[in-house]
């Protein structure tokens, strides 16, 4: 059917581009790109031979301009697939306008040089993209991605009203290590240093990082506890959700990854502000990085399952509605079918099913969108079809 650049070669895109291969009559040619070529190279010697997709493999700087353009014009894809840095998002976007071609990421535009992201960056290219005709997808991994699908299925067979959302992200995983992140420790270490921040009335409530926790019992996990975030689909939902008054994001941490994440604060090692060493300006949170274990190799150590949803509350018909949403995801499951632990698993394949979706036009329209905005029936069906079943409960344990 169709051709797709996938840009990054991390953890999310490897499982992505699995998926791709697992579906060669959407996805009959792949384009892998990244800075390190040799990574892409190792996932298409891996792959050929298993698939009938056609793999090519080339090195790109996706912060630069010119290249992901001239990328573009060779291979002339239909769409874009950006799983590498959100700090690239910008970058590929434009490079996107200047060919006309088709975009869908997983995460929201990252200024490098400050701890803090948002979609005004990304939702500014909206008359960009619409004036060109093509569509851009963003936040098609699981939260944000699935996490805003959920809402609007919700929101389409559930509910007239939807008054508060609360999303539940709780990795019940075990990987054996004292400090490891389960996706790229940079983001995810300056997300979970900031503030926290949640959506009541209109505006944003801010609080302290760590300063809200809650207890929760999740399927298939147990009992955990959970902390307030910000989260960027708190930003897109507070505008595309039908009668909202609160919504809050929650994820769940256990002790030693906070113990250990407080003493890197106390000594400095998590800020992003450059510092000199050994006459060498280095970032001490990049260095961080460098030495903590690569979430990429954590899948044949992790073991246990993730459960990640939604709680609604609302308005049908005129009474009051509880609506909870969720998946269930296996470590050692995602491991044995493609190599991955199951948080790359969870924010691999809906990236997939978003740029399926763009490219065949089921979700294609001009302009820049969240996935919220789109009819969530495809997707959700998608879900259940790659590796991500749902499940339902109409009476569910309310968030205090």
């Amino acid at each position: 059917m169709g051709k797709c650049l996938i840009v990054g070669c991390g953890g999310v895109a490897s499982v992505a581009i699995h998926k791709c291969c697992q579906s060669s009559e959407v996805f009959e040619e792949i384009i892998l790109a990244s800075r390190t070529k040799s990574k892409c190279d190792a996932l298409k010697s891996k792959l050929e031979g298993t698939t009938k997709t056609q793999i090519y493999t080339e090195q790109v700087d996706a912060d630069n301009v010119d290249e992901m353009v001239a990328l573009i014009e060779k291979y002339n894809p239909d769409v874009v697939l950006n799983l590498a840095l959100p700090y690239q998002d910008l970058t590929i976007m434009e490079a996107c306008l200047a060919t006309k071609t088709h975009y869908v990421d997983t995460a929201n535009y990252e200024p490098p040089d400050t701890a803090k992201f948002e979609y005004k960056w990304q939702w500014a290219y909206r008359e960009k993209f619409s004036e060109a005709g093509i569509c851009a997808l963003l936040g098609s991994g699981f939260d944000p991605g699935v996490t805003g699908v959920f809402s609007a299925y919700a929101q389409k067979h559930h509910f007239d009203e939807i008054h508060y959302i609360d999303i539940l992200d709780c990795n019940g995983g075990d990987h054996g290590y004292p400090f490891a992140t389960n996706f790229n420790p940079e983001i995810n270490i300056r997300e979970v240093t900031a503030n926290g921040s949640y959506w009541e009335n209109g505006r944003w409530v801010e609080t302290k990082p760590m300063e809200i926790k809650r207890e929760y019992d999740f399927a298939g996990v147990g009992k955990r506890d959970m902390y307030l975030l910000h989260h960027e689909e708190l930003e897109s939902l507070a505008n595309n959700i039908k009668g909202i008054k609160r919504i809050r994001f929650f994820m769940t941490f256990g002790q030693s990854y906070l113990t250990h994440l407080k003493c890197s604060e106390n000594v400095g090692m998590t800020s992003i502000e450059p510092i000199e060493f050994n006459g060498q300006q280095i970032v001490p949170l990049q260095f961080l990085k460098a030495v903590l274990p690569d979430p990429a190799s954590l899948g044949p150590r992790t073991v246990g399952k993730t459960n990640i949803g939604c709680i609604f509350q609302g308005v049908k018909d005129g009474k009051k509605k509880t609506y909870y949403i969720y998946n269930v995801c296996d470590h050692q499951k995602c491991y044995k079918e493609v190599g991955s632990q199951a948080i790359s698993y969870t924010t691999g394949v809906p990236a997939m099913i978003g740029a399926m979706l763009v490219m065949n036009g089921t979700w294609s329209k001009p302009g820049v969108w969240n996935v919220e905005e789109f009819d969530p029936d495809p997707f959700m069906e998608a879900l259940n079809k790659w590796g991500l079943p749902w499940n339902e409960d109409f009476n569910p344990v309310l968030v205090d």
